[in-house]
This record gives structure tokens, C-alpha cells and sequence, in this order.
């Protein structure tokens, strides 16, 4: 359906609405219904929610739906404005199983509650700051000391002959950031897995306030340390927008190129990772570890940091790539897209660890839509979504992305979908070097102009999301960033269950989620 035509099976008047991008608003009543109404009667997936503080302008919060209009590469927000004197609304998860984490983080951030939410306990937070303190409102300060809260934080209980509980983390004996899970268990068998994160919180998005774009760039590229590219990109082309700046076309080519190679390296090391440290077959993750570190010396040859950092800005990129690291890349591609053929021969004809992965930690379609997956997790269930086609960004326009997708939803489709996705970086990095012309790289962003806009980015772990609002001196007043991995750490309580214990590790390897990414 077309903009006009949701609009007006909603009801709303659809005349003096943007043709592209379009924010509506709506009365917080109706907020949760209108919500409800696009996703049951007209399949549109939630795809973000967030808050603004406006108190000083107009004595209220602002409360946004982002719903993702892939008929026309379109993006649907809904907006309500919430009375900062009773900071309340109707909660959408009672329909919409994919706000629920949304409405508990923006219940911690802003202190705006969603009535009727199911599980209302606070989602972070829950050791670091006391309860009533509220960080992304305006009048608090980034560099606020707070003592320690030791706020009581409930997990679920299972009772029952025979039943134990089975705690694991926050501190791993792994190299990872902390998160806590929680195993109820009869025998080997799981009967629930109830995970706790938050415990690292960076405050990223109070401290990008007042900063310029490149300013932030830094902290963006950080928020998860091993998607550097795709964090930029998205953040990059949101600030692009807002200013209504074009970016040369070898840089938007060259974006491409960075982003299907960090794809590559990440798959590559998932691939080792879930056959060595997921199973013991550790033939996987020394060819896999020994490829990523190839490649890791590639990225420090064509920018200067082996995480590609540093590389893009908002404008385009920060310098030029030479042509013979482009080609050095190009070659690289090649050895290892052999590799890869003979390590997924060997592995594949494994009876032993084809049985590890296949009925392994199933994320059925119908688990995969209602909690918004994104990424590998979503298309190895049959979940066809992929911005690379969907809403192309960078210079994917025009290259026929081939989305992958699996139906059986276990660690077998999982490692089948990062496979074959392989094969498609590869197909995509040498069109890419085919149509790449000499030319400049950035355009200068203009000073002192304000505006907002989305961008997004199909990284490696699924669909990046960012709004970026800037105030008339073109600096920051509010920059929302979500991470893939958001939407998918609640899919351990649906993949975890019916599994034995020894597996747990398996699946949690096979989704590859960032606790960086999701505490910002």
C-alpha cells in the first residue's frame, strides 16, 4: 500500500503529509490503536520507538512508532505528545509484542509510562542509577555522579519436583561483556531462560547531545566495537539527510565495498565460532580465527585501523581508499571465498556436528515476526527482510541484492544463512569494484542548519536504525540509536527452552548479539 492509502484506511487526512518520511500525529489515545491497526491489518513491522524530551518548548514528551513501509521504501511515524504533568499512554505491547522492550527502556530513560504493559519491571539500570532518575531527560546532566542504586530487579521463578535454577554470568570466563542468564531446569532439559543486561551503561546518546556531527563520530563507531561500518553509515546518512546533502558517488560505492567486507569478516568468524567454541569441532575456528585475522590486517592497510574505524563521516569519507588497496581487497575476497568452499565441504560432511546444529534452538516464523528479529536470526526463519533491497542506502541501488533466507529457524539455517550471504558479499564486492570511478570522496556539511531524518544501514547483524535531530547551530539536540541486537536478546527465551543445557552455548553463538550495542 502507498503512504496516502494506509493514511487513509487509518482515517487520518493525508493531504499536507510529506510524500516520504512522514510524521503524523496522532492523540495519545489512539496512539496504541492506529499502532495496532498498521500491524495487524496492514503488515507493517514496528521498527523503532523512542522519546524526546520537550518540556521547555511545549510542556510534554514526545512519543514516536516507526513503522517500515517496504512497498515503497518508506518509513511511518507515528507521534503523540505525552503531558509531562501525567506522563502516561496506552502501552502498545498489549498488541504489539515488539515494543515491549521499547516502552521499558523509554519508561527508564524518560520516566514515561506505558499502562498495561505486560512485564513493567525496569529493563536497565537496575544496579547503576536509583530509581527516579531519569537520563535522556533535558535537565539531566551527562556527568551527573550517581551512587550506587542496588535496586531490587525480580527474574522470574519456576517451581516444581526436580526443578533447579542454573545462574550464569554477569562475569564470564570468556573475553564477552557482562549479562546474566538465568536457567530453569529439569534434568539437562531447559523449561525457561530469562537473561539480564544493562550492566555496562555508556550513556552514548545524552553524551552526543550539543556535539557536531563529526564530533560524534567517535562514539558512534564504538557503540558495538566490531560494526564500526555500519554504525557509521547509518548515523552518517541520517545527518545527510537532515542537511540535504549528496555525497560523491565513489564514496557512496566505496560504503558498500566496507560494509560487505566487515559482513564477510563477521560471518567468517561466526562460522568458526559456532563449529569450534559452539561445539568442539575445532578445525572450524582455527581456519576461521586464521581468515579473520587476514583480513583484519586488510582493514589496517586500507584505513588505518584493523575495526575500520575512522573511515566514514558524515559527508562521505574522511580519505580516500587507493585504488591498489581496493584491488588488494578485491584479491583477498577471492582466497577467501576458496577457503571458505573447503572449510564448509569439511564441515558440512560432518554427520557429528550437522547433528549439533540441525532442531538446535528454533526461532519459529511466526516467534521471529511478533518479536520484530531482524538479521540473520529473522531470515533463517523466513523472515525476507533486508535493507540492502528493501530500502537501499550507500550505492546498494541498482545491484539486485539476492536476499537469503531459511525456513527451519535452527542453528543449521542460522549457519546455512551466513553461508550463503557470503557468496552474495562476495558477488556484491566485485560489482561494486567494477563500478567504482575516480572522483572525490566528501562533500563539506553545511554550518548552522538544523533538521532531522532517519538513516539505517543493513549491517552484518541486521538492520541499524538512527534519528538524528539538529538544532540551528547544527549540533546534536537528540540522536536515537538502535542496534540490531536489541530486537533479538529477547529471542533467547524463545530459542533456549526444550534445549539441553551443554547447547545453550551453541545457540547463544549463533545469534552473536551485542551487549555493547544494546546498553547505550
Amino acid at each position: 500500500m502507498t503512504l496516502p492509502a494506509i493514511l487513509s484506511a487509518l482515517g487520518i487526512e493525508s493531504a499536507s503529509v510529506p510524500e516520504r518520511f512522514a510524521v503524523v500525529d496522532v492523540e495519545r489515545a489512539s496512539f496504541a490503536d492506529l499502532s495496532k491497526r498498521l500491524v495487524e491489518e496492514m503488515g507493517l513491522p514496528l521498527s523503532l520507538m523512542y522519546a524526546t524530551d520537550e518540556r521547555s518548548s511545549s510542556g510534554s514528551y514526545g512519543m514516536y512508532a516507526v513503522f517500515a513501509v517496504d512497498e515503497t521504501q518508506d518509513l511511518l511515524t507515528l507521534r503523540t505528545r505525552v503531558p509531562a504533568e501525567d506522563p502516561h499512554y496506552p502501552s502498545l505491547t498489549v498488541s504489539i509484542m515488539a515494543a515491549h522492550w521499547y516502552e521499558r527502556l523509554i519508561q527508564d530513560q524518560f520516566g514515561i509510562v506505558a499502562d498495561g504493559h505486560p512485564d513493567p519491571r525496569r529493563l536497565m539500570h537496575h544496579q547503576n542509577i536509583p530509581a527516579g532518575t531519569f537520563p535522556l531527560r533535558k535537565d539531566f546532566a551527562w556527568n551527573t555522579v550517581l551512587s550506587h542504586a542496588n535496586e531490587p530487579d525480580p527474574m522470574h521463578v519456576v517451581t516444581g519436583q526436580g526443578v533447579y535454577e542454573i545462574p550464569v554470568g554477569p562475569i564470564h570466563a570468556g573475553v564477552i561483556e557482562p549479562g546474566h542468564f538465568r536457567f530453569h531446569v529439569r534434568g539437562e532439559r531447559i523449561l525457561t531462560l530469562e537473561g539480564k543486561l544493562f550492566f555496562t551503561h555508556k550513556g552514548v546518546e545524552k553524551m552526543l547531545e550539543g556535539k557536531t556531527p563529526i564530533e560524534a563520530m567517535p562514539f558512534v563507531e564504538r557503540v558495538s566495537g566490531d560494526m564500526a561500518v555500519g554504525h557509521s553509515v547509518a548515523f552518517a546518512e541520517a545527518v545527510e539527510r537532515a542537511l540535504g546533502v549528496q555525497i560523491p558517488e565513489r564514496a557512496r560505492v566505496l560504503r558498500t565495498i566496507l560494509n560487505e567486507w566487515e559482513r564477510i569478516t563477521a560471518h567468517v568468524f561466526d562460522i568458526g565460532n559456532m563449529g569450534g567454541n559452539g561445539t568442539g569441532f575445532s578445525f572450524m575456528a582455527a581456519q576461521g580465527f586464521r581468515l579473520v585475522e587476514r583480513m583484519r590486517r586488510v582493514h589496517q592497510d586500507i584505513s588505518g585501523h584493523r575495526f575500520l574505524r575512522g573511515v566514514i563521516v558524515p559527508g562521505g569519507l574522511a580519505q580516500d581508499i587507493a585504488d591498489e588497496h581496493v584491488k588488494a581487497l578485491v584479491a583477498e575476497v577471492g582466497y577467501v571465498e576458496q577457503e571458505m568452499k573447503k572449510i564448509l565441504d569439511i564441515a558440512y560432511a560432518s554427520d557429528g556436528l550437522m547433528e549439533r546444529f540441525e532442531t538446535t534452538g528454533v526461532l519459529s516464523h511466526a516467534a521471529a515476526l511478533a518479536y520484530g528479529a531482524l538479521g540473520t536470526p529473522a531470515r533463517a526463519s523466513g523472515v525476507g527482510r533486508d535493507l540492502r533491497r528493501d530500502r537501499p542506502f550507500a550505492g546498494y541501488e541498482g545491484l539486485s541484492v539476492g536476499v537469503v533466507t531459511e525456513k527451519t529457524g535452527d542453528v543449521r539455517a542460522r549457519v546455512d544463512v551466513r553461508a550463503r550471504e557470503l557468496k552474495e558479499s562476495f558477488r556484491l564486492i566485485r560489482l561494486c569494484f567494477a563500478r567504482l570511478t575516480p572522483g572525490p570522496v566528501a562533500v563539506a556539511l553545511p554550518a548552522e542548519r538544523s533538521g532531522s531524518a532517519y538513516g539505517w544501514c543493513e549491517a552484518w547483524r541486521g538492520e541499524i536504525l538512527d534519528w538524528v535531530r539538529l538544532d540551528d547551530h547544527g549540533r546534536i539536540d537528540r540522536c536515537v540509536i538502535r542496534d540490531p541486537s536489541f530486537c533479538n536478546w529477547a529471542l533467547f527465551g524463545e530459542i533456549g527452552p526444550g534445549n539441553i543445557v551443554p547447547d545453550f552455548p551453541l545457540c547463544n553463538k549463533s545469534l552473536n548479539l551485542s551487549y555493547s550495542g544494546t546498553d547505550l
